[in-house]
């Protein structure tokens, strides 16, 4: 189902955070749960994949996660802050210890004069520290874009825990 390049950083991933004794939640809105897909397509990957939101809506920022409402009129549901926002929420409603979110604009369609078609941004956050975010602006077209957010946040996630020694 995924290229073979993805489903192997996931592989190496969920390796490094069972090494790590950690689990892995996401929060995902453009990408629709395709960064939980590839790394469920893994065998044994529930021991480290917590749980998933799917919050594609406004509404399912604010219910399943606590994203405010006045966070997603001020800045827009494609935004630093919201991206922080659900991870810190999607963390705080599971019991994994990294959270990963994703928020963007896949297109065709959705853009603005400031927000242009792939402006994605994820977020991260860790148990005990403050959230974090990166901002893409990935080219090509709806596809690309997902894979594009799919790959980014495979490697920040890669951040979080140190890579196997040789």
């Amino acid at each position: 189902m995924f290229p073979l390049e993805l489903t192997a950083a996931a592989e190496d991933l969920l390796a490094r955070y069972r090494r790590a004794g950690l689990r892995i939640v996401t929060a995902e809105s453009c990408t629709g749960g395709l960064i939980a897909a590839c790394l469920t397509e893994i065998p044994g990957s529930s021991d480290i994949v917590e749980r998933g939101f799917v919050t594609y809506s406004n509404a399912a920022k604010q219910e399943l996660l606590g994203v405010p409402e006045v966070l997603l009129r001020s800045r827009g549901a494609v935004s630093a802050e919201v991206a922080e926002a659900m991870a810190t929420g999607a963390l705080a409603r599971s019991r994994a210890e990294v959270a990963v979110s994703v928020t963007g604009i896949a297109g065709p369609g959705g853009a603005t004069e400031t927000k242009p078609v792939g402006l994605v941004y994820l977020g991260l956050c860790r148990g005990g520290a403050a959230p974090a975010h990166r901002r893409f602006v990935f080219p090509g077209d709806r596809r690309a874009v997902r894979a594009a957010s799919l790959a980014a946040a495979f490697e920040l996630l890669s951040g979080e825990v140190p890579a196997a020694k040789p």
